[in-house]
Parts: structure tokens; sequence; C-alpha cells
């Protein structure tokens, strides 16, 4: 069965269309068809296989606004039928609307209808800019560099069940979800508690005052009962299109969501479900980043100088004084970090308990003098304290001294990991 056999991913081949006018607009190096998913398991089955076919190609186009879907199954051969080969198209037409385009002409002049008339839904939250790659074209064709005009804008709209058009939208938008997110699945309509943000490149056509959108990724967050009146958000579902992915969009995205966050009063904090570990790495950055650039916050962590233009003292080097001769305030984080200023902090970023004393401990490590004893038990102390009290239940089945070797281990690893992550800042 060799020969008839195809690798699911490999098959499906995806693409994100643009309309004629709109391809002209791309730079040299943009590609936004025929890219591969990452998974095709919650579609096809674990083993990612198609039986029964001789160079399958599933064809599966979106219009790259309004998602419009077109799918066409190509192959040089196939089995006869039998139990062995599958039913390819009609195996993915579950998980995508009904509806899709068969026809290719019909579907080309549907992207060409989209590409105008389509435009987000929900509020916009959040954009940023990026430079155009499309130089040598426009404006900036005599020089060979695109102008300030030529600027891509990106934009994040907040979306829920009752925005007009949005259930629609996202049936076409949440295949992603299998395609990307491993052990991902889709969510239940009928749950209220369900809000979306969605990000879209919008982009100018040359020589026009046409704007057009074009779908990027999306976030879905889940609201939870918050003690007493407030609502805990959590951060499900995260995915970009491959297209846009390694580029920044990403941490564009979380930004529009931690922005969100605290711009509503009745969000306690911000949650995550199960991050993957590239996702992981994402959060850990741009929180840190965040902490950083908050002025008040890093000048009560690691202290100052009380005299003008003082500069902001290390840790290991509480007490003395610094250049220009003013007396150096304390830092709250020590170590060991003042629990009461680490809570009264994580409560007004709305941050989630564990990863705020995570990032506490990346900023000690950042600043630790390897000289001094004293801090670096401190600093051992409280990582472990930490650990001991969210392994707890795993670590007592354990001997005393293996429960000692246990945490140490994690530590040094611990150790380890913010030393990676640390070294992924700016």
């Amino acid at each position: 069965m060799g020969d008839w056999t195809a690798d699911s991913n490999e098959a499906l081949t995806l693409s994100l269309v643009r309309s004629k006018a709109d391809q002209e607009a791309l730079g040299e190096d943009e590609s936004y068809e025929e890219f591969h998913p990452t998974f095709t398991y919650p579609i096809y089955g674990d083993d990612e296989k198609i039986y029964g076919y001789k160079d399958l190609l599933i064809d599966l186009r979106l219009a790259s606004g309004s998602l419009t879907q077109y799918l066409n199954v190509q192959y040089s051969e196939k089995l006869p039928s039998s139990s062995t080969v599958d039913d390819v198209e009609g195996t993915l037409a579950k998980y995508i609307p009904e509806g899709y385009y068969t026809d290719e002409t019909e579907f080309e002049k549907r992207v060409e209808e989209d590409a105008t008339s389509f435009k987000p839904c929900g509020e916009l939250i959040y954009s940023y800019t990026r430079p155009s790659p499309s130089k040598g074209k426009g404006k900036g064709a005599a020089t060979g560099k695109a102008t300030a005009e030529d600027d891509i804008v990106y934009e994040v709209y907040h979306m829920t069940w009752d925005t007009p058009g949005f259930r629609e939208y996202h049936r076409k938008m949440q295949l992603f979800i299998l395609l990307y997110i491993e052990a991902g699945s889709y969510i239940v309509e009928d749950e209220d508690s369900w809000e979306f943000v969605v990000l879209f490149e919008k982009r100018k056509r040359p020589g026009s005052d046409i704007s057009t959108y074009h779908f990027v990724g999306y976030s879905s967050l889940y609201g939870f009962y918050h003690f007493p009146e407030k609502t805990r958000l959590r951060l499900s579902q995260f995915v970009i299109a491959a297209p846009y992915q390694k580029k920044g969009h990403g941490s564009q995205l979380y930004k529009a969501i931690y922005q969100y966050v605290l711009s509503k009063p009745n969000i306690a904090e911000l949650t995550v479900e199960d991050p993957a570990e590239a996702f992981e790495d994402l959060r850990d950055k741009n929180d840190m980043e965040m902490l950083q650039n908050h002025e008040q916050f890093i000048s009560e962590a690691y202290g100052s100088l009380k005299s003008a233009g003082g500069r902001v003292g290390g840790v290991g080097r509480a007490g003395r004084s610094g250049r220009g001769g003013g007396a150096l305030v304390k830092g709250k984080i020590g170590p060991p970090a003042d629990k009461t200023w680490v809570e009264k902090w994580r409560k007004d970023l709305k941050i989630a308990g564990r990863q705020f004393h995570r990032l506490i401990e990346m900023l000690i490590l950042l600043r630790l003098d390897p000289r001094d004893p004293k801090a670096l038990k401190a600093y051992r102390l409280q990582v472990k304290e930490r650990l001991y009290r969210f392994n707890f239940e795993v670590l007592m089945q354990l001997d005393k001294q293996e429960r000692l070797e246990k945490l140490e281990e994690t530590f040094q690893s611990v150790c380890d990991d913010y030393a990676r992550i640390l070294g992924l800042l700016k």
C-alpha cells in the first residue's frame, strides 16, 4: 500500500488568496499561498496518512480577508472503491462550513468581490504599523524605497458571539486551530463566555485610496467568575497563520490582549490555558519587556537613589552609596522579594500568580550578584519555596532526601531556563 499512501500534512496545501490588484502590492519576498499545516491528525487520523491515491493534492484556498473557501482534490490515480480508500473531500468537509466553492472561476470572482467589500466586524482595540516590503513600487519607485505612506497597518478587533456576522466568520477561521495547535479543538458556540480578538493586515492599494483587509491570526478568550465581582479571563487558543509566523505578529496580538485586559475594570487577571512551549516563550518575553519598561515598578523593584540623577541600584549592592552621593533605597525584590509588594503589583498588573512570581524571579536573577552568598542563598530559598508549594503533592510522595534532591534539580533547571529566556530579551 506504500505507493497508494499520502502524508496528509504534505497533501493538504493552503492558500490565502488576494485579488489581482492586492497581489500587485506585495513585495518580492512575500508569499501567502501554497503553504502546509503543522497537523492534520484531527481530520485524517493519528497517523496523518491518506490511503488509496497517487500524487494526491488537497487544494484548500481561502479568500485572504473574508476566508471564503474553495476546495479541490486532485490525484493521478485512485484505487477502486473499497474500505481502504479514504473519502478525502468528505472527511475535510466535516470541518469547514457548507457552501464552499468547487468551481475555480467562481471562487476567483468571489475573491475579487470580497476584496473591497470585506471589513472586519467588532471593535478596534489595538493597531501597529510595519514598513511596506514592496520597495520599488508606488511613489518610492524612483529611490527604490517604500514611503511612510506605504506603511502597512495591522489592526486587532474584539468580537463576541453577539457581534453581527462573527459566528459565520468564526466557522471559517477556526480550521486554523486544528491545523496549527497541537490538541486543538473546536469550541462550543452556545457558551456565551467566549470572547475573541482577531488580527488583520490592512494594506493600501498602490495609487489608490482603497484599503483591503487580510486575516493574520486570532485568539479565543474565556471568562470565569473571580470573587467577589470580577472576571478572570483565560487565553484559550492562540494562532497566527503560517505566512505571518516568526515576524513578531504573535507578540503584537498578545500585547493587544494584555492591553485590553488592563483597560477593563471588571477583569481581575489574565491566565493562559495549557500553553505550548513556543507560546510560553512569547508570553515570558513580552511580560518581561513590559515590566522592564514600567518605570515605577522597576524603580521600586531594584531600588533607586534619592538624589536627582541617581542610577538604579543593583541586587547585592544595598546599603552602598551610588555615584552622585545619594542614599540608595533598597529594592523590594530583595532577594527575598517583599511578598506584600509583589502581590500588590500582581493585582495591579493583572498577571496570574505563578506567572508573576516567575517574572519576579527572572528580574532578581537578571541583577543577582554571584559574589554575594547571602543574596544567592535567599534567591535559592525563594524559588524553592514556590516550587515546593506548586509540586507539593508529588514531592510528599518522596522521602526527605529524595525531596531535597528533586527540589535542587528542579531549581537548577529553572535557573537554566530563566537564563535562556533572559537571552531572548532585547
